[in-house]
């Protein structure tokens, strides 16, 4: 008997477990694939308040994002950096009085202490003109950070299982029923077909996109908010430009596209905003988007960026609710948590994965009538595993792990702290040389972490390890990524012979 059982693996369900399981309930999580393997991975990689949601008048959801910002980077400091954002002011766009008044809000409505605020810039004399065509003069500066989205939801999970959590990756939910004081969960495991029953005092489904589904088919129950299904696509190119800062495009229809360093060599280009009907386990990039996304950088920069460039692209789909809102780029991203029936059921309605914390809080305060018991909000100030350091001593683990493991290339130190923060040397422990890594599979995976991405990160593919634990599929070569995908075959069979 549990106390919460939790549908979906993403950054809502994990934030949800963690903050369960910190609180001395019970908790359980079904994951039908593998963590962050839908929307959870394929954002924007901003934790931001969104600078556009005030042209909408959404003060508190800003606000909300502004406050959280700096939470996360308090207790993320390894996945989660401050990133500067420069502004280009199209003059046939919006007026640049309205952008400096919508930087002072940005500026002031979140509390912000570390972050620097907003100023003016001569794009003329700054770096970050340099790229641009020379109609584009002056622009603004503000902050916002940078987040590994889909290790933020694996970290999440890792800290909930440390707190007792039962974290179950390819265990899909086949039907859920009330029986007395509890609810019976039928669970699957997709890889074997073995199956199972749990049962838990109360249900929270985190499906995301698959909410409606999970309600409709698994649980029987209809749903009581209305949801929008957005997707947002997103391009990969080789790097447009030598300097750190982020850009944010405004575009004649409305929307806005980032351009953002990703992976040291390559730009992030995104997002769209496209209602979306289609197979959820079949979301995929349009040819139409790519020419869209392309088109709207080329308005700024001096060399286009054409279709044939892009090296890698992605796309999600948003569970936004439905407030009737015509267009898809302005539906809110608001959350609503809605508790229904007894034993009760929390269904969990959009969000945005700045917010994940908060709706976390959120979702335990709904469910406080029936854990009366459970301990006090706790994560605000907790880290996340791996970032337990100062946010402005990151640039000091990188030298330390060498100095402990001197065989360690300093490029390969640096993408390990980056990822697992203070668990780096965790990562190598035991290795005294080089040859103590085992197999090695390019750009510095070796066979050693990849086996503790396997013990304590829930990774069973090499899909698992390239595109969502690191990104390093984006830097190795096909015959490389074959091998990795040969490795896990091999370990697979032989796990299936013993």
């Amino acid at each position: 008997m549990y106390d919460v059982a939790i549908i979906g693996g993403g950054v809502n369900g994990c934030g949800i477990a963690r903050d369960a399981a910190g609180r001395g309930l019970a908790v359980f999580l079904a994951e039908k694939g593998d963590l962050a393997g839908g929307t959870s991975s394929a954002s924007t990689k901003l934790i931001h308040g969104g600078l556009r949601y005030l042209e909408h008048y959404a003060f508190r959801l800003v606000r909300e994002s502004l406050k959280e910002r700096e939470v996360l980077l308090r207790v993320a400091p390894h996945i989660i950096r401050p990133l500067r954002f420069v502004l280009p002011h199209h003059r046939a766009l919006r007026p640049a009085l309205l952008i400096r008044l919508g930087l002072f809000l940005y500026d002031h409505l979140g509390g912000r202490e570390i972050l620097p605020g907003s100023c003016t810039l001569d794009l003329a004399r700054s770096p970050a003109g340099a790229p641009l065509k020379p109609d584009f003069r002056r622009g603004f500066e503000y902050s916002d950070c940078w987040v590994d989205d889909a290790r933020l939801v694996v970290l999440n999970a890792m800290d909930a299982a440390r707190r007792g959590a039962d974290i179950r990756v390819r265990t899909e939910v086949v039907a859920a029923q009330r029986s007395g004081d509890h609810w019976l969960v039928e669970l699957r495991d997709t890889r074997s077909g073995a199956q199972t029953t749990i049962a838990a005092r109360a249900l929270v489904n985190a499906a995301g996109p698959w909410i409606s589904g999970v309600m409709a088919h698994r649980l029987g129950t209809a749903a009581r908010a209305a949801l929008r299904l957005v997707k947002g696509s997103h391009i990969v190119v080789p790097k447009l430009f030598d300097h750190a800062n982020a850009y944010i495009f405004q575009n004649a229809d409305g929307r806005i596209v980032f351009a953002i360093p990703y992976e040291r060599e390559f730009t992030l280009i995104g997002t769209t905003d496209l209602d979306f009907a289609g197979e959820l386990d079949r979301v995929s990039i349009s040819d139409q988007e790519i020419s869209y996304l392309c088109g709207a950088v080329s308005e700024y920069f001096k060399r286009p960026v054409e279709p044939s460039a892009v090296v890698w692209s992605y796309a999600g789909v948003r569970p936004l609710q439905d407030d009737g809102d015509v267009s898809a780029q302005e539906a809110t991203r608001d959350f609503v948590l809605d508790l229904e029936g007894a034993p009760p059921v929390l269904n969990v309605f959009g969000g945005k994965i700045t917010t994940f914390r908060h709706l976390a809080e959120e979702a335990m305060k709904k469910l406080a009538a029936t854990f009366p018991r459970m301990g006090a909000p706790w994560t605000r100030g907790s880290a996340l595993p791996g970032g337990d350091f100062a946010y402005d001593q990151r640039d000091r683990l990188a030298p330390d792990l060498q100095a402990r493991f001197p065989f360690l290339d300093a490029a390969v130190a640096e993408r390990l702290v980056a990822s697992y923060g203070t668990l780096a040397a965790h990562v190598l422990s035991g290795a005294t040389e080089s040859g103590d890594l085992g197999a090695q599979f390019g750009q510095g995976l070796c066979e050693r972490e990849v086996n503790y991405l396997i013990r304590h990160e829930w990774a069973a593919s090499a899909d698992d390890v390239l595109w969502r634990r690191t990104k390093l599929g984006l830097h190795m070569s096909a015959a490389e990524r074959r091998r990795l995908a040969e490795w896990f075959a091999a370990r697979d069979a032989a796990s299936s012979a013993a």
